[in-house]
């Protein structure tokens, strides 16, 4: 248990230096600005046909991030849903792709990019541009095992909101 305590400070630790090179290149993730979202995942996934091809920007945490070296699927969670977005070195770029894969799960990002479907028939967007819009300082539990401890869980509502979608649709 321990080491799993120093593991965690230590990418606490990690995530507070970013942080700290984001703002000595003054990119402040926590600087207000205004982000024009356009639509939600959950628009796109049941209007498939109406959005194909189209471009979109949508806005929310991102939940998971799968590298397959100069590509790279993440899942964003916005109010309404998740969607997977399709992030490529040659779409965004050398710079903006290095910036990219510096973010963690957790951060709120916004993505702008074209809907599509995937090999696999998932409804994502191909990104052609993603910000940064706030910075995830604390960790998120581990997906599949989230928070068991019913005492932990209501003392940090706002953790277990994030990760349960069916905790969030009770509410």
């Amino acid at each position: 248990m321990e080491n799993l305590e120093q593991n965690l400070n230590e990418m606490e630790r990690q995530r507070f230096e970013k942080l700290a090179n984001l703002q000595k290149e003054g990119k402040d993730p926590f600087r207000i600005e205004k982000f024009n979202q356009t639509h939600h995942s959950m628009q796109i996934k049941d209007n498939f046909e109406q959005y194909e091809d189209k471009e979109v920007i949508v806005a929310g945490r991102m939940m998971s991030f799968r590298g397959f070296g100069k590509a790279t699927f993440i899942d964003v969670q916005d109010e309404q849903g998740k969607i997977q977005c399709y992030v490529k070195k040659d779409e965004i770029g050398q710079e903006a792709y290095q910036a990219f894969k510096k973010l963690d799960i957790g951060d709120i990002i916004g993505v702008k990019g074209v809907v599509f479907k995937t090999h696999k028939d998932e409804i994502s967007i191909r990104a052609s541009e993603v910000t940064l819009l706030s910075k995830s300082l604390r960790i998120l539990p581990e997906k599949f095992h989230g928070l068991k401890d019913m005492d932990l869980r209501y003392r940090q509502r706002y953790v277990d909101l994030i990760m349960k979608p069916e905790v969030k649709k009770t509410f």
